[in-house]
């Protein structure tokens, strides 16, 4: 799914907030577009925030954590970024258990 459609920028810690004026003008319309979709990315906090407000109290790491939960129809990762690397690594699970499981449905959709 589509959260925003322009990148807002990078302030001090990171990057900013998406403009919500995006998400509201192009998401209603692109999603009836959208057939058959069979796997939906949900990346970083603010896209669980906007599509999982049930996970909004949580912690990034987790609603990661609770994968299995969602899955194979959604899955929520971390935002990718090489701040991340310090997650990555006291985060092995993540690695070892979902990037496996991502590219075993990626290959059975492709």
């Amino acid at each position: 799914m589509l959260y925003n459609r322009v990148f807002p920028g990078t302030g001090k810690s990171g990057d900013l907030p998406p403009r919500t004026e995006c998400a509201l003008t192009w998401r209603e319309r692109i999603l009836p577009t959208l057939q058959a979709v069979e796997l939906t990315l949900i990346i970083g906090r603010y896209a669980i925030d906007w599509h999982l407000p049930t996970y909004s109290s949580s912690t990034v790491t987790a609603a990661v954590k609770s994968w299995v939960r969602l899955w194979p129809k959604q899955l929520i990762l971390p935002h990718p970024s090489p701040r991340n690397n310090r997650w990555l690594k006291a985060n092995p699970w993540f690695e070892d258990d979902i990037i496996p499981a991502l590219q075993e449905r990626t290959k059975q959709l492709i």
